[in-house]
């Protein structure tokens, strides 16, 4: 251990992978105890870090690896002993990519020294191999085109060659390569991570990982690529597989990543696992679902609403180490220094939460007060439901000539928008006033955060007279959708009201699509909201559907 220490005092040429006495120090000590050693030696010569281990075992955390700005290098080389005499183990030099190391340089043993004049001994190093990333955007690994391996050199030859040379070069040959994957700094550079279980088929699995990616589009992300696994069910720490955690640093640090989205729940552990392995944030569907959510919020309801649903889902994500976990008590296990600023910060969120949910009390209580002088008024109300993106906003604005917000994103309306509809009475021949709602969209498995906290919204849907169910028929997975929302409505307190099942965008669905719906659901209606076509029949079955819930 002394010996080891020692190391750290030496103090090497800035611009040398290494001297030839600092390598066979280095070899002799692994030599005596028969174990590999790693140095880890900055560019300004400096040991920081030495380890009894391969570079697998030993490597840095990618949370304490340092960061330089735009650079692809970690700054860090790593000096290696290998008591076998040959080329560098592919868990080392992907111990290397993960680290973003500006090289390995192994040293295999002769497993034996000589003495030399003057005392000292040398002979320890029979060859050298240097390795160090290529910038390549293929992240095919089996090829082996992640990194390179020189031919063995001996070690007369290693202490010679250039290493800042090489660096600047690789450094500069990452930037060409990388220039095409720029995007702006005010966007997340985001790699998405799909599981696929046993229960899952591909196509439910595809088109929720096209769903994820445009979920990222609108909460202002870029997505530069994706990562897939199939397992018959999730790894309890860390989702996927430990081999994939790898396949996904790897791609991080090869794109350039700073976020990794998954396309599924994470617990906070798992979150936490994966942050460390990775050394980039982690979030999941629910988190970038929240995001989306707080950027749409308008109206003080709205506002007021996410910010509960996002305090409830940070709140068992709050982590602390060592002294910032203690608690204050007096029996075992709950001694330490008193109130930390983790508690602290627990307990404050808390505190927050109940001052929220009371709001979100008296917001159901308001709203139930206005559905009760809209029932004294005889008025009838019917609720627009649906996947988000079916085009309710679109509708609403077609029907009542409202200007609510329309783009072709998820979720580009949150705050629901009640407008004053005039239809013809089949029954009476009078025209009628009835209220229609543009509700928040609904998605698969809507997270249980915004549920609770979007109950006051949805109770527009519950005390709705009717419904219109709108479905995109061009969406590939408009079946999938309809189950998605029929779920939803099933788990409301209270049972909607009758429901009329509206298929939208028939000019951009396909042939096969229009066939199938007809044939599976005789009773809907079609109607492209954009193009205002089958509104008048639309008109005339609400018209039905409100006499028939009145009468």
């Amino acid at each position: 251990m002394k010996q080891l220490q020692k190391l750290y005092h030496q103090k090497l040429p800035g611009d040398r992978f290494t001297t030839a006495e600092f390598a066979q120090k280095l070899a002799a000590l692994s030599t005596e105890i028969n174990q590999p050693i790693c140095a880890y030696i900055n560019r300004r010569g400096q040991v920081i870090r030495l380890g009894v281990g391969s570079p697998r075992q030993t490597q840095i955390p990618a949370m304490e690896l340092p960061r330089y700005g735009a650079q692809r290098l970690s700054g860090i080389r790593c000096l290696a002993t290998e008591l076998q005499k040959e080329p560098p183990k592919e868990s080392s030099l992907t111990a290397m990519a993960l680290q973003r190391l500006d090289a390995l340089i192994s040293l295999t043993l002769t497993g034996k020294g000589f003495e030399r004049r003057g005392g000292g001994l040398t002979g320890y190093i029979d060859n050298t191999y240097v390795s160090h990333l290529i910038p390549q955007t293929d992240l095919n690994l089996a090829e082996g085109n992640y990194w390179q391996v020189s031919e063995p050199l001996d070690l007369d030859e290693l202490c010679d060659q250039d290493f800042l040379d090489l660096v600047e070069n690789l450094e500069a040959e990452f930037s060409r390569e990388f220039t095409v994957k720029s995007v702006d700094l005010d966007q997340d550079r985001v790699l998405l991570v799909g599981l696929m279980t046993a229960k899952m088929s591909q196509i439910d699995f595809d088109n929720g990982l096209a769903e994820l990616a445009r979920l990222v589009d609108t909460a202002g992300g870029v997505v530069l690529d994706q990562v897939t696994q199939k397992r018959s069910s999730p790894n309890p720490r860390t989702v996927v597989g430990e081999g994939k955690v790898d396949d996904i640093a790897l791609a991080v640090q090869r794109l350039g990543a700073n976020l990794v989205v998954f396309d599924r729940n994470l617990s906070p552990s798992q979150e936490r696992n994966l942050e460390v392995k990775l050394g980039v944030r982690v979030v999941d569907r629910t988190g970038v679902i929240l995001d989306i959510f707080a950027q749409r919020a308008q109206s003080g309801a709205g506002k007021l609403q996410v910010e509960l649903a996002q305090l409830q889902y940070l709140l068992p994500r709050l982590t602390g180490k060592g002294q910032a976990m203690s608690r204050l008590g007096g029996g075992i296990g709950t001694r330490g220094p008193g109130e930390t600023k983790l508690e602290t910060e627990r307990r404050a969120i808390a505190q927050r939460i109940t001052r929220l949910q009371q709001e979100v009390n008296q917001l159901r209580s308001h709203r139930s007060r206005l559905r009760q002088q809209r029932e004294q008024q005889e008025v009838p109300s019917i609720a627009i439901v649906g996947y988000t993106n079916a085009g309710k906003s679109t509708l609403i604005n077609a029907l009542t000539n409202a200007e609510v917000y329309v783009a072709d994103q998820l979720f580009a309306t949150l705050d629901p928008t009640t407008r004053r509809l005039t239809l013809e009475n089949s029954v009476t021949e009078r025209p009628q006033n009835v209220l229609i709602t543009d509700t928040v969209g609904f998605i698969n498995e809507l997270p249980p955060p915004l549920v609770d906290a979007f109950r006051a919204t949805l109770e527009e849907v519950t005390e709705a007279d009717a419904l219109v169910h709108l479905v995109d028929l061009s969406h590939p997975a408009w079946q999938k959708q309809i189950n998605s929302v029929t779920k939803i409505l099933s788990q409301m307190p209270i049972s909607p009201g009758p429901m009329l099942l509206v298929f939208n965008k028939i000019d951009q669905a396909s042939n096969d699509s229009l066939t199938q719906a007809r044939e599976e659901y005789p009773l809907a209606l079609f109607i492209s909201a954009s193009k205002r076509l089958g509104l008048e029949t639309l008109r005339q079955k609400i018209s039905e559907l409100v006499a028939y819930t009145v009468n």
